[in-house]
């Protein structure tokens, strides 16, 4: 049988220069698919693709959730980098999460499992 390898969210997007700029800040590596209104951003095992989309208003947002080994390392870089950043938060399910926007209203959640100090 065959076996189902990653998967890569696509977030739809209003301005590509601007989305791959905020994920370049990001950290991730962005380039531009050359036929249009498509793009890429890459960090480690990480894959996010940008469509850019006709009626974007009419279009729903789109999210991912990011495993890490820190939140709150992960949550202070994006800050740093000037990102809309929702600190980390302890949860019922053993995961400190947190939560980043992007210019688009996309949204990543992103978490790492609860330390014996924060249970």
């Amino acid at each position: 049988m065959s076996q189902l390898k990653r998967v890569a969210p696509i977030f739809p997007v209003r301005d590509l220069d601007v989305a791959l700029d905020h994920y370049n800040r990001l950290g991730f590596a962005t380039r531009r698919y050359d036929g249009g209104g498509y793009g890429f951003a890459v960090t480690d095992d990480v894959e996010i693709h940008l469509g850019v989309v006709a009626n974007f208003d009419e279009h729903g947002r789109a999210s991912a959730y990011l495993f890490v080994d820190d939140a709150d390392a992960v949550a202070a870089r994006w800050e740093a980098a000037g990102a809309e950043v929702h600190p980390p938060q302890d949860t019922e399910w053993g995961q400190h999460e947190g939560a980043v926007v992007d210019p688009d209203g996309n949204v990543i959640r992103f978490g790492s499992p609860m330390t014996d100090r924060q249970l």
